[in-house]
C-alpha cells in the first residue's frame, strides 16, 4: 500500500507539472474519434464510452469515495481526487471540441455556444483559473459541469445509441437539466415547500431556455461535406455552384439546392432544406437521410415554383427536425437585364 501511495503521489505530481498534457491527449482522442466515426464505427464508440463511463464516475464521486473508505478502511487522497475532477472535464471538453468545431456555422448563433466550450476548455488547463476562481464559486464550478456533460453525451449518443440529433438533443438536455436539480439543491438548501418549488423552477426554467436555443447549438456529429446551388443534376452530381443567378435561369428549369451530410454509420436522419427570401420562409421541404458514407449522404431539393420577382437575397438552411442548424447556402438571384448589363 506504500508503494501505491508514493505511484500515486508520483502520478499527481506530474499531473500537476505538466496540466496541458491531460488537454492534449483529451484533444488528441476527440480528433481519432471523429476520424474513426467515419472508418472504424465500433472503436469510435469504445472511446465514447469510456468517456461517458468516466462522467458517470464523477455523478457519483462522493458515494464511491465512501464506498471505498467503508471496503478498504482508507480515504482517497483529496489531490487525487481533486485533479481527477479537473482531469476528466479536460477530457471531456477537448474530446468533445473537435466535434463542434467542424459542425459550427460560424456565422449564426452557434458560435456563442462552440465559443462558451473553448472558454471552458481553457479554465480546465489554467490552475490559477480552475481552483482559484471556479472551484471555489460552488454555481460556476457546478455549471461547467453540467455544460460539458450536455457536450459530451450531444457527441456520445449518435454513435453509441445511434440516435437521431433531434433525439440527441432532447436526452442531453433532459438528462442535464435533471442533474442539474440537485446541484442547485446544493448550492441552495431546500427547507421549505417554498424552495422546492424555487429551484424545481429554475431548474425547468433551466431547460426551457436550453429548447429556446437549441439553434444555437450544433448538431454535433452532422456536418456538410458537400454544397452546391446550381441549375443542373445529373447522375446525382449538380452542376457547377452559383453565388448569383439570373431570374432567367430560374424560369428556365428552377433551381437545385444540394447537400453531403456526413453522418455516423447506422444513424437514419430527417433533415429540412428551408427556402427563404429576403429573411421569409417560403418552402420547406423534408429529406431522409443515411449515415456512413465518407462523402456525405447526397441530397438535394429541386425548387421550381418562384415568386413573380425572385430578385433578391436567398438562403437555403439546412436544419433538423428539432430546428438545430447544420448549415446554410447562400445566393442572390439579379435581374437578367442587369446580369447582361455587366
Amino acid at each position: 500500500m506504500q508503494n501505491l501511495t508514493r505511484f500515486v503521489q508520483r502520478i499527481l505530481e506530474l499531473m500537476k507539472r505538466y496540466p496541458g498534457v491531460i488537454a492534449l491527449a483529451g484533444f488528441i482522442s476527440g480528433v481519432g474519434s471523429f476520424i474513426l466515426v467515419d472508418r472504424q464505427q465500433g472503436l469510435a464508440s469504445w472511446i465514447t464510452t469510456i468517456m461517458l463511463i468516466s462522467w458517470i464516475w464523477l455523478m457519483l464521486e462522493n458515494s464511491l469515495t465512501k464506498l471505498f473508505t467503508r471496503i478498504f478502511k482508507r480515504e482517497i487522497p483529496q489531490p487525487l481526487l481533486r485533479y481527477a475532477t479537473q482531469m476528466i472535464h479536460q477530457e471531456s471538453l477537448f474530446f468533445v471540441l473537435p466535434f463542434f468545431f467542424i459542425t459550427t456555422t460560424w456565422n449564426s448563433g452557434q458560435l456563442f455556444f462552440t465559443g462558451l466550450l473553448g472558454v471552458a476548455a481553457l479554465i480546465s488547463i489554467i490552475d490559477p483559473l480552475y481552483y482559484k476562481w471556479l472551484a471555489p464559486r460552488r454555481w460556476a464550478f457546478l455549471a461547467l459541469h453540467t455544460l460539458t456533460l450536455f457536450a459530451a453525451l450531444l457527441t456520445a449518443l449518435p454513435v453509441i445509441m445511434h440516435l437521431t440529433t433531434s433525439q440527441s438533443f432532447k436526452w442531453a438536455l433532459g438528462i442535464s437539466v435533471l442533474l442539474s436539480f440537485p446541484s442547485l439543491a446544493s448550492i441552495f438548501p431546500i427547507r421549505t415547500v417554498r424552495s422546492a418549488l424555487a429551484i424545481l423552477s429554475i431548474t425547468l426554467g433551466i431547460g426551457a431556455v436550453g429548447w429556446q436555443l437549441r439553434s444555437w447549438v450544433p448538431p454535433a456529429t452532422l456536418w456538410m461535406a458537400d454544397v452546391a446551388i446550381s441549375t443542373q443534376m445529373q447522375d446525382r452530381t449538380p452542376g457547377a455552384s452559383l453565388d448569383v443567378v439570373s431570374t432567367e435561369q430560374i424560369r428556365n428549369g428552377g433551381l437545385y439546392a444540394y447537400t453531403a451530410i456526413n453522418a455516423p454509420r447506422g444513424l437514419d436522419e430527417r433533415i429540412y432544406h428551408v427556402w427563404q427570401f429576403n429573411g421569409k420562409e417560403v418552402d420547406r421541404i423534408a429529406l431522409d437521410i443515411h449515415g456512413g458514407r465518407k462523402e456525405g449522404y447526397r441530397a438535394w431539393t429541386h425548387k421550381q415554383n418562384f415568386p413573380g420577382n425572385p430578385a433578391g437575397k436567398w438562403q437555403v438552411r439546412v436544419l433538423t427536425e428539432d430546428g438545430q442548424l447544420i448549415g446554410v447556402l447562400r445566393f442572390n438571384v439579379t435581374d437578367s437585364t442587369a446580369i447582361k448589363e455587366k
